[in-house]
Order: C-alpha cells, then structure tokens, then sequence
C-alpha cells in the first residue's frame, strides 16, 4: 500500500495533465471552429453586398446609355429607349433576389445605404422613361446617385471592417472640349 501511497502524487500529476491537455485543445477546436465560422460568414456577406451592387450597377450602366441617345450624357454607346426597355426590365427583375438576400443577412446601415442608392436609380430610371432631354438634371441625378453608391460601398466596407477604398470617381473627359466629364 505504501508503493502506491507513493506513487499517487504522479499519478494525480499525470491525470491533471492530462486533463489539462484535453481541455486546452477542446478550447482551441472552439477558437478555430469560431474564426473559421466568422470567416465564413464575412464571405458570404461580401458575396451578397457585391451581387446586389453588381445588380444595380447593371441598371445604372443601361440608363447611362438611354441617357447618351437622349443627349443628356456622353456615354459612348447609346442605347434607345425602345431597345433599353426589356434590358432594363431585366435588370430590374434581377435586381430583386439580390436585394432579397441583402435584407436578410445585411446590416441595418447597409441595408439603409442600399435603400437610398436604389431610389437615387429609380429616379434616374423614371427620367428616361419621361423622355426628358435635360442634361443639368441628368447631372444633378448622376451626382445624387454616385453619392448614394459611394455612401453604400463606406457602409459595407465598415459592416466587414475593410479598408477605406477608392470613391469610384474618375474625370473623364468630355467629348468635344477636353474638360473633366463627370
């Protein structure tokens, strides 16, 4: 009995080791298993506010066309209102998921940022469809809509904790003077 006496501290030290082993890697399986599920998670969310503004950017580049056929901007491949109508009805119908899944997953200030760029396009949208041949109003639509699309990407950038990015501005120029366009 006094062999074993003598052996229980070692082997209490060897039970208490190994249960601390256990319970260490049990905490760090936990650990990884969070990263790997935030990581996850933080792709997916990138993946849903890149698909709705790719979605809406197609609606954006279409009006930029109508606009061209109707002298309001100098988009180089304009696009005639009869021939931008089921482009544009398609884009808007494709637009929706997107915008369903962004409901579901994004933040609020995203999704409130998303909010304020849709309505900027479909202002832009309902200008066209009016035939309206005004370019200072185009502008002042274009700046409206840029802004909104700039306070979005800021929104989302800040929602996955990303970098500031590029504001999406270029100065292009006008053709006919040289000037900046846009």
């Amino acid at each position: 009995m006094s062999d074993f006496m003598g052996q229980l501290p070692a082997l209490i030290g060897v039970v208490v080791g190994a249960l601390g082993s256990y319970l260490v890697v049990m905490r760090g399986e936990q650990v990884r298993f969070r990263q790997e599920r935030a990581a996850r998670w933080e792709e997916r969310l990138l993946g849903v506010y890149a698909d709705y503004a790719r979605a809406l950017k197609t609606s954006v580049t279409l009006t930029y066309r109508v606009a061209a056929h109707l002298g309001n901007d100098p988009h180089p491949h304009p696009l005639s209102p009869e021939e931008a109508a089921p482009l544009l009805a398609e884009a808007a119908v494709a637009r929706d998921p997107s915008g369903e899944a962004l409901l579901l997953l994004g933040s609020p200030e995203v999704v409130e940022r998303a909010r304020v760029w849709v309505v900027a396009v479909m202002a832009m949208e309902a200008f066209l469809r009016a035939g309206t041949r005004d370019p200072g109003a185009w502008r002042e639509l274009l700046e409206r809509q840029r802004a909104a699309r700039e306070a979005y990407y800021g929104a989302v950038r800040g929602d996955l904790a990303l970098p500031p990015g590029h504001g999406g501005r270029w100065a292009l120029p006008v053709p006919g003077d040289g000037g900046p366009q846009r």
